[in-house]
């Protein structure tokens, strides 16, 4: 028998999408047995929205928490929730109709140790060639995922309460890589991980360069706060250093031009692994457009990662924040 299972959300100004995520949970083949909605202090409909299913006998609560963070809505859901196993999700994603039975059948499992904390997956629900492009850059594949280290997003994840106490909750004074944090304080503490690759959410990727920008700018700032990935953001940086020094030095050793030209497709190889099988369906033009946005859509996240990150770490040095994390 499945054990009792509260689903928890943060939203905020999430009109648009929070219907179709709803209606994704309410239509799973294992149905939630309650649906724990925090609001940040939305502006437009959405309250009204999550109200209307509460008004219509869905088993969904609201919360209104004006200001708070997407740590403290998490925390809140999960406080307020009646229930001792959690699983997480976002706004913006729609899930697969057998996204909580996959998460919760580890639990229930007869025999052997339990897990504390069940990863889902995440595939991109791209809607332009842009965003399958996107897609490809930014997500991995379920090939890529090495489950003992996979660290889950909390859009797909699920665990028990006494894990999350055990973890000391999502940080609150940290605004975005909270749930990377909330995964190393979890394993930090000695839960037991499983992965479920087919609890999956479908997750829509930016469709704008601008969005991308705004997005990945964030996630490094949080890297920056959380003292996380050092030695990636420095060879980053130090790639963007000397890539440009190698090149100009090219002029006068040719071989440097080949070497740049190998570590360049090293560096796009992935995403065209991903983004090519996607594309057969494709007019020649959309082809032509998502394979020319990767080049792109990898140059503007290192630039959003490399201005992000020192605003990240000028913040910790100034609050005192952090505790270290360099994985």
């Amino acid at each position: 028998m499945a054990p009792a299972v509260s689903v928890i959300v943060t939203v905020k100004n999430e009109e648009a999408a929070i219907g179709r995520l709803l209606d994704s949970l309410l239509a799973q083949t294992l149905p939630p047995d309650e649906i724990v909605v925090v609001d940040g202090g939305s502006t437009d409909a959405t309250v009204a929205i999550v109200q209307g299913y509460v008004g219509r006998g869905a088993p969904v609560r609201v919360l209104v928490r004006p200001g708070c963070n997407i740590s403290q809505g998490r925390n809140a859901a999960i406080s307020a929730a009646r229930h001792d196993l959690i699983a997480s999700t976002d706004a913006g994603v729609r899930l697969a109709p057998n996204w909580l039975a996959e998460l919760v059948v580890p639990f229930a499992a007869a025999g052997g140790e339990r897990p504390d904390v069940v990863s889902g997956f995440f595939v991109p629900d791209a809607c332009s060639p842009f965003e399958k492009a996107m897609g490809a850059t930014v997500l991995p594949a379920l090939s890529d995922v090495d489950p003992a280290r996979f660290l889950p997003s909390s859009r797909s994840v699920a665990f028990t309460r006494a894990a999350w106490r055990r973890a000391g909750g999502y940080p609150e004074w940290l605004d975005y890589c909270e749930d990377v944090v909330y995964d190393l304080s979890l394993r930090e503490a000695g839960c037991r991980f499983a992965f479920a690759p087919d609890a999956t959410a479908y997750f829509r990727p930016r469709g704008s360069l601008r969005a991308f920008f705004t997005q990945y700018y964030r996630y490094a700032r949080g890297d920056g706060k959380a003292d996380l990935w050092r030695r990636r953001h420095a060879i980053r940086y130090g790639t963007y250093v000397l890539g440009p020094l190698a090149f100009r030095a090219g002029f006068c050793y040719k071989l440097l031009w080949l070497a740049l030209a190998v570590a360049a497709g090293a560096y796009l190889y992935q995403p065209y692994r991903r983004l090519l099988p996607s594309l057969h369906s494709e007019s020649t033009r959309a082809r032509a457009v998502a394979i020319s946005a990767v080049p792109v859509i990898r140059l503007v996240g290192d630039v959003a990662k490399m201005v992000g990150y020192p605003a990240g770490v000028w913040w910790r040095w100034r609050h005192r924040a952090g505790r270290g994390w360099r994985a």
